[in-house]
This record gives structure tokens, sequence and C-alpha cells, in this order.
């Protein structure tokens, strides 16, 4: 039997809204947007970037909007699914095909294309340095200690002197330091077993 070539790519984890999905894709096809698939489900862009996804889940399914906090959401249908973690994306949840008012999520949509077309997104937040006095007084003592910690790149710099300073006790932040100086004088990245080449 031919697959139905329409429900190829209706990302639903749970096979229950196969209908509503396919409603969904019906409106977003009213829009400018290309219908791309990525991690493993349909995902529209505008010119090369993300704008929308959408899929089923167990209880629910969901438009999410990949830059939605730039949204006005006059009608508060925006969700963070994860609050700690993600800082521009928002959901839209429905439960039913009646809940979907089509005009309101072809305004939603197309003041997210809008969004894209003004190139809002948020930069990434720079990371606040990290200073080691105990480390920086190695670094005094020891000169070829100093030079070999500064031809790294500044992001493995970081992670040696965060490794150092998440300990709490003085005395653990000593036997870090203990162990990531012959890594740094053998120009090895604390993380560098774990990297691809």
């Amino acid at each position: 039997m031919e697959p139905d070539s329409d429900k190829k790519y209706v990302w639903d984890k749970v096979n229950n809204w196969q209908d509503e999905l396919l409603f969904l894709k019906s409106i977003i096809d009213k829009t400018e947007l290309v219908e791309t698939i990525k991690w493993g489900g349909p995902i529209y862009i505008y010119n090369k970037k993300n704008v929308i996804g959408i899929g089923g889940f167990k209880n629910y399914f969901a438009i999410w909007f990949l830059n939605g906090v730039f949204l006005k959401d006059d009608k508060k249908k925006l969700v963070n699914a994860q609050e700690d973690k993600t800082k521009s994306m928002r959901q839209w949840r429905f439960t039913s095909k009646e809940e979907v008012n089509e005009k309101e999520v072809l305004e939603y949509i197309l003041e997210a294309i809008e969004n894209e077309k003004q190139g809002k997104v948020i930069k990434p937040s720079k990371k606040e340095a990290i200073v080691s006095k105990l480390f920086q007084k190695e670094l005094e003592q020891n000169s070829a200690l100093k030079d070999a910690f500064e031809k790294f790149t500044a992001y493995k710099q970081y992670e040696f002197l965060e490794y150092i300073e998440t300990a709490k006790q003085e005395k653990t932040k000593l036997s870090r330091i203990e162990k990531v100086i012959p890594m740094i004088l053998e120009n090895v990245g604390l993380n560098d077993k774990y990297r691809k080449n």
C-alpha cells in the first residue's frame, strides 16, 4: 500500500493528532513559509531561518514559535515549555481541533514572519569572566604554566577556571588546580577527550 504522502511528515509522537496537525499545516500553507524536516518533524522556514514547528504530544498538539519571545501575544496563548532552558522559544498548545482559531493562528504566524524579516533574535549572553585568585597565584609563580595557559582559546581557559571555581572549598580548588596543571603544560584542554577531532 502506498503511504499517503500528505501524512508522511506529521510529527506526532503518539499518533493522536494526525488530523489536527494536518489542519495546522493547511493554515501554515497560506503563508510564505516553506516546510522542511528537522529534528524528525516539520519545521517552517523563511529565508533559511527556522520560524515555527508543529508536533503532537501525549496530551496536546502544538505550534512552537522558535523566536516566540518577540511575539506580542495579546491573546495570552503562548507558554514557555522549559522555563529555565528556553529563552526565545514559545509554544501554543491545543487539545482539540475546535480550539484552533485559524484567524488568530495566522495572525501569530504572520507576526513571527515579520519579526524574522526584521532580524529579531536573542543574542547568546556573554559568559561572565571567572577569576580564580588561587590559580592566578599559581600562574604568577610559574611562567611556563602561564605561557601554556595563554596558548589556549578563551573558551578553553574559561572551562579550566570554571572547573576550579565551582569547587566550594579551598582545598578542593587547590586539588583541582594540581590536577589541571599537567594538562595545561601538555596543552590538553579540560574537555578535549570528549570533543570530536
